[in-house]
């Protein structure tokens, strides 16, 4: 796959996004953009799981260099898998990382 980036305009900002729609650079990402990916992804509102979930996911980031699997998010993030697929419906982990900022999770499809 290419790292070709194309481009789409979030809130007035044009940020480049990679093949998978997730964000190139983490620096474009905020709370505001995120709640814009959330509203892409079919989530009205981002609630306090949701945002314990995307600030896991960041953190482990930041530590890493990789995004979380969905194995990782449920045993460490403090939301239990049937609550996960609740707050990011199909794919929770690659829906999690998008909305994060982040690259598509290494064993997401």
């Amino acid at each position: 796959m290419s790292n070709a980036a194309a481009e789409k305009i979030i809130l007035g900002k044009t940020l480049a996004i990679d093949a998978d729609g997730n964000l190139v650079n983490m620096a474009d990402w905020n709370e505001e953009i995120a709640g814009e990916l959330a509203k892409e992804e079919g989530i009205a509102e981002l609630n306090g799981q949701h945002w314990q979930v995307i600030n896991f996911m960041r953190k482990v980031y930041s530590e890493t260099g990789d995004s979380s699997s969905i194995r990782k998010l449920t045993k460490e993030s403090g939301v239990d898998t049937k609550t996960l697929y609740a707050l990011f419906p199909k794919g929770p982990a690659k829906k999690a990382a998008r909305i994060a900022g982040l690259p598509k999770p290494k064993g997401c499809i």
